[in-house]
């Protein structure tokens, strides 16, 4: 098979209707190796990097309320700094960049996917094209 690992994908595919930051990011564990006392960090094995999480909400109004919330694992040296809260709004709106998809079979048996991101930044404003009789 062609496909090995995780897969590329665009931010825009993943969360056509954007999504907002409802908790902190934090450093993922890896239970397997910690220890009583003892806690070791996750690192991406193809990368080295070191994983962090942050729970998010998909602005997708037709996801059902128990499928609203995923976490996005972002692999970073250092902790990934979230974008300014906007005024005025409970929840922080979020663009991840260098975005990738795994696919799996989860506890339930139902396909899932792990998302992982290199980065997070404030979402790009959406631009509407200039119309030819505006411009002239």
């Amino acid at each position: 098979m062609a496909i090995q690992g995780p897969i590329p994908i665009g931010f825009d595919q993943v969360f056509p209707h954007g999504c907002y930051i409802v908790g902190q990011v934090e450093q993922v564990k890896d239970f397997d190796a910690s220890t009583n006392g003892r806690t070791v960090y996750a690192k991406d094995k193809t990368t080295g990097e070191l994983v962090w999480q942050v729970p998010v909400m998909d602005g997708d109004p037709t996801v059902k309320a128990s499928q609203k919330t995923v976490a996005v694992k972002i692999l970073s040296a250092t902790e990934p700094t979230a974008p300014p809260a906007a005024a005025g709004l409970p929840i922080t709106p979020v663009e991840f960049v260098g975005m990738t998809v795994t696919p799996y079979v989860g506890q339930t048996g139902r396909l899932a996917y792990s998302i992982r991101a290199t980065g997070m930044r404030p979402p790009r404003t959406k631009q509407t094209p200039v119309s030819k009789k505006a411009a002239a």
